[in-house]
């Protein structure tokens, strides 16, 4: 699996947004490998608006493409690294589900 793209809305993409990113991302590279060397994902963080009166709303979206079919998901947190965790998660969970209907 190759990351394609990473992203950032409204925040400056650092280092650190990187790494996590792509650490986060690691673990779906033996869910995938199954899926063969077409494997890609995009992924944009940054800030849901400038408007909330309760701090800031971080947001993280995975588009997972894998061959016939793309798998998108997006999760919101009040911490942005939390985001980035939860979509990755739930793109694993995902991944599994599709995995299991061509099984």
């Amino acid at each position: 699996m190759t990351i394609d793209r990473i992203k950032a809305t409204g925040i400056e993409l650092t280092d650190a947004i990187r790494d996590a990113v792509e650490k986060d991302l690691a673990a779906l590279a033996p869910i995938t490998a199954r899926f063969g060397d077409g494997t890609s994902v995009d992924v944009e963080v940054g800030k849901t608006t400038n408007h909330h009166h309760k701090g800031e709303i971080f947001r993280a979206e995975m588009n997972l493409h894998i061959p016939g079919k793309t798998i998108r998901v997006e999760e919101v947190a009040e911490d942005l690294y939390a985001a980035i965790k939860e979509a990755a998660r739930t793109l694993s969970r995902e991944v599994v589900k599709e995995k299991e209907r061509h099984d």
